[in-house]
C-alpha cells in the first residue's frame, strides 16, 4: 500500500522529470506556456506591423451610436494575414491609397475590439511617403 511515488535518497531526478512531463496535464500551464498567442497573433508578439493597404473600407458602429468608421485592410507583410485597421482622425483616410505601406499597431486593449468598432483591434500610424 505505497504511494507509488519513488522516495529516497537517489530519487530527485525521477521526482524532477515525472513532474515536467506531468505539468502539461494542467490546463492553465499549459495555456501560458505553450505559446499559442504568439502564433495566432496576426502580429507575431510584436508591437507594430509593416503591411500593404488592400482596400478602404468603413465600419458601422455599434447601437446605439450610428456611423461609418473609416478604415483600410491591410496584408501584413511577415506573415501575409490580412487585418482590418482603423484610420484615426478627421480626413486621413484621404492620404491612403490603395497598395501603400503603411504601419499599424494595437488599438489599445491587448487585442481586443475598442468602443463601438466590432471587429477593429488595430490602427494605421504611418503612410510610407507622408510625413
Amino acid at each position: 500500500m505505497g504511494s507509488h511515488k519513488p522516495r529516497g535518497i537517489l530519487c530527485g531526478r525521477k521526482l524532477k522529470n515525472k513532474r515536467r512531463v506531468n505539468r502539461w496535464a494542467d490546463k492553465d500551464y499549459r495555456k501560458s506556456h505553450s505559446g499559442r498567442e504568439f502564433r495566432s497573433d496576426p502580429l507575431g508578439g510584436s508591437s507594430h506591423a509593416s503591411g500593404i493597404c488592400v482596400g478602404r473600407v468603413g465600419f458601422e458602429s455599434k447601437q446605439p451610436n450610428s456611423a461609418l468608421r473609416k478604415g483600410v485592410r491591410v496584408l501584413l507583410k511577415k506573415n501575409n494575414k490580412k487585418v482590418a485597421a482603423f484610420v484615426p482622425r478627421d480626413g486621413c483616410l484621404n492620404f491612403i491609397d490603395e497598395n501603400d505601406t503603411v504601419l499599424i499597431s494595437g488599438l489599445g486593449r491587448s487585442g481586443r475590439t475598442v468602443g463601438d468598432m466590432p471587429g477593429i483591434r488595430y490602427k494605421c500610424v504611418t503612410v510610407a511617403g507622408i510625413s
